[in-house]
């Protein structure tokens, strides 16, 4: 059943980007209904945890063995992941079901159902890893799939645009994250979140000499990670992206800006909360950056406030 949470989405995608053309709206029938199936499963292990407080871990096999350093096809299901895919699946169906009719017309439906299952899939990927480099998998996956679905109609220009300038701009926070990845290599010599999680702090200590100022190695990692989710998060400074991708079909701005692409970034900064936690500095960097996004959002509020009044229009 866990595993089956995860791969239904992918099936749906194999099947209706291979045989779509053939089936026609029956795609529509299949990548509904194996997100669906998803969501129920969803359900029935979020109530499970609810009564029993378990944990379940599931490991698939080895991916790949290198200088010591072993990485597993692992997933984890604790109290967090499950919240988090009851409300992946469950809004997906709900754009899948949106979508049926609202695409109608569109002689591509079947190719953008099977887009939208591929993105499901690879949310589902990130949020039920066991590891960095697995969710990192799921990560540049979400990211692949809200460019092929901004550029569904990749006949328009605009469309062009805004795909490239999403991939572009997130590509800025994935370097922040691959940084912080290399680091907890280096110091743990693993990415598995347990290894990573019991053993971080341990290494408090640890400063980088440069320029004859030391710089908290820890701390440095954790600014990374969150600068990282603030690309995915589209957060001031990397949310350029964001208002472009209305360039998509509707359903796509449902499903990244809404629901899950956005809340991707949460979902991260709650995972890494035991590491971030324990490093002060790091704590300062997010309270000085909310406060800044706190201002930039009163200013908005007052320039919409003249806007009504037929003044003038700011756009954050």
């Amino acid at each position: 059943m866990l595993l089956s949470i995860v791969f239904l989405p992918l099936l749906g995608f194999i099947f209706t980007s291979s045989f779509g053309f053939l089936i026609g709206r029956g795609a529509t029938i299949v990548s509904t209904f194996s997100v669906f199936s998803a969501c129920l499963l969803s359900i029935k292990l979020f109530i499970t945890l609810l009564f029993t407080g378990s944990i379940f871990k599931v490991v698939l096999g080895k991916w790949f063995h290198f200088a010591g350093i072993n990485i597993n096809w692992s997933f984890c299901f604790d109290q967090l992941t499950v919240i988090m895919l009851f409300v992946v699946t469950f809004i997906s169906t709900l754009v899948h079901l949106y979508s049926t009719e609202y695409m109608a017309e569109d002689p591509h439906l079947p190719r953008f159902m099977s887009y939208l299952s591929l993105f499901t899939f690879f949310m589902l990927i990130l949020v039920s890893s066991n590891n960095f480099l697995q969710m990192f998998v799921g990560w540049e996956g979400v990211g692949l799939s809200s460019f092929l679905l901004i550029n569904f109609w990749f006949t328009r220009i605009q469309a062009n645009k805004a795909a490239m300038k999403a991939m572009l701009v997130n590509r800025v926070g994935d370097f922040f994250i691959l940084c912080a990845l290399f680091g907890l290599l280096y110091l743990c010599g693993s990415l598995e979140y347990d290894v990573v999680f019991s053993t971080v702090p341990f290494m408090a200590d640890l400063v980088f000499k440069e320029l004859g100022c030391n710089f908290p190695v820890l701390d440095m990692i954790c600014i990374a990670l969150f600068l990282g989710a603030m690309g995915k998060s589209a957060q001031l400074g990397l949310h350029t992206w964001l208002p472009d991708a209305m360039e998509g079909p509707t359903p796509v701005s449902a499903l990244i800006h809404a629901a899950t692409m956005v809340t991707a970034g949460v979902f991260f900064i709650s995972k890494m909360f035991i590491l971030i936690w324990t490093f002060t500095n790091s704590i300062a960097f997010y309270s000085i950056r909310w406060f800044v996004y706190c201002y930039f959002c009163g200013k908005y509020r007052s320039f919409s406030k003249w806007h009504e009044e037929g003044y003038c229009i700011f756009y954050l």
